[in-house]
């Protein structure tokens, strides 16, 4: 949940009183036009960026300030970035279990045979004993969502993850999030793809200069927005 959050960078206000709520399970898609603030609004989630104002609760607990709470707070808030951010001189494997051993303190054992389930889940257990560069894009962004998999965490959060992506690499990292969303899995996602907003969100929220202007149902919101403004990013977008 976030409580009245501001957030600036010098003189830009970047979030403008950002209130919203998202419950277990639900996933929420958050699209809108660049610099909208939509980025910063996924990166205070789990604090790597600081806010000015407001209050963030994850679970019932607000985000804790620094040290053992804050680093037991990312654990639980899975992060997916658009650039993948996977360790290079490491296998995919290794890069999976890497944060279950270090951080939850799992075995080595454990903790691989999670990593090898996870890996089979995104359709890459074939690839485990390589390296991301030996890897394409689509492949790469899988193995940073089975590596957030693996910490179990209590929501996953999505930063734009398609948009460094080749075009045909893109349908097979979207097909894994929508299998994630029909499981269950709490999601907030960053994305240009309204295609994957209608079909896996629970809701859609559209920023605007840095504030939420409207969120509603994806069947409501792509064919009856009630703010010009959503009407004019939705005219731009949507080609019929």
């Amino acid at each position: 949940m976030l409580e009245n959050v501001n957030k600036h960078f010098g003189e830009l206000h970047v979030l403008r009183d950002i209130n919203i709520t998202v419950d277990r399970g639900e996933v929420v898609v958050v699209i809108g036009p660049s610099g909208s603030g939509k980025s910063t609004l996924c990166r205070t989630i789990n604090r790597l960026e600081t806010v000015d104002t407001g209050v963030i609760m994850i679970d019932g607990e607000p985000l804790p300030e620094e040290g053992r709470g804050l680093a037991r707070l990312r654990s639980d808030v899975g992060m997916v970035f658009q650039s993948f951010n996977l360790f290079a001189h490491k296998t995919v494997l290794q890069n999976v279990t890497l944060g279950p051993i270090k951080v939850r303190r799992q075995n080595k054992a454990q903790a691989e045979k999670r990593a090898w389930e996870l890996l089979d889940r995104v359709g890459i257990a074939d690839q485990a004993e390589k390296y991301p560069a030996q890897l394409s894009g689509g492949q790469q962004q899988r193995v940073a969502i089975a590596r957030a998999l693996a910490m179990d965490p209590k929501v996953l959060m999505f930063d734009e993850p398609t948009s460094a992506l080749d075009p045909e690499m893109v349908q097979e990292v979207l097909d894994v999030m929508t299998s994630l969303a029909k499981e269950g899995m709490t999601m907030v996602v960053v994305t240009h793809e309204m295609g994957f907003a209608r079909r896996a969100a629970n809701r859609v929220v559209f920023m605007a200069d840095g504030q939420i202007v409207e969120e509603n149902t994806p069947d409501a919101f792509f064919t009856q927005p009630t703010t010009d403004r959503a009407k004019d990013f939705l005219s731009k977008i949507l080609t019929h």
